[in-house]
């Protein structure tokens, strides 16, 4: 196997790349690497381009934590949303999970992140201190909890739920038709739908 062209370092950096992507194992790294390859001067400019223009103009939203290219989202400005309710969420791409559903037109807070004792993550490292600023204003009446349904997603909720009940605050979480284990990302737009509609009071 040694003049196998799968062992050329070159390659092999390139799959390592690709490899270090979220969902992206050995053989779809593979694949994508011999895609690359296989890409004319002209389209693999233009797909470098895009890569490279999307990560120097794009940033994460100043009050919710979501994407976008100006200091605030379109999200949080729009005065068509609901301005009395705030949908939780671990990570910026869950708001665009959520938004394909058509079923909630809140606005939206992202964790960065949540609690995970045996990585180091306590509440400190995620942006609770800055939702319950947002929350003291007296503005937001329902917090909906969108938190993955995993170990870590739980504790989040749980720890949540603990610190906004004394504000006197509805909390609810989406419940029925997320996997138990799973996350938002690999759910379909109608179980993450009926997810929101049936969620429940904490």
């Amino acid at each position: 196997m040694e003049d196998s062209p799968l062992s050329d370092p070159q390659f092999q950096k390139l799959i390592q790349s690709f490899s270090s992507l979220p969902g992206i194992g050995k053989k779809s790294a593979t694949r994508i690497g011999f895609h690359i390859l296989r890409m004319d001067p002209s389209t693999f400019r233009a797909w470098l381009s895009n890569i490279e223009e999307a990560k120097s103009k794009l940033r994460f939203c100043d009050e919710c934590g979501g994407l976008t290219e100006d200091p605030v989202c379109s999200i949080c400005l729009s005065e068509k949303r609901e301005t009395g309710i705030l949908c939780v969420v671990e990570q910026p791409e869950d708001i665009f999970f959520i938004e394909n559903t058509k079923e909630y037109v809140g606005k939206y807070h992202v964790l960065n992140g949540a609690i995970s004792p045996l990585d180091g993550i306590g509440p400190d490292q995620l942006r609770i201190r800055q939702l319950i600023e947002r929350l003291e204003d007296g503005e937001i009446k329902e917090v909906l909890i969108a938190t993955n349904p995993t170990l870590e997603g739980d504790a989040t909720a749980s720890y949540l739920s603990t610190v906004i009940k004394p504000m006197e605050i509805k909390i609810t979480r989406i419940a029925h038709g997320i996997t138990i284990g799973g996350t938002l990302e690999y759910s379909d737009q109608y179980t993450l739908g009926k997810a929101i509609k049936s969620r429940l009071t904490l």
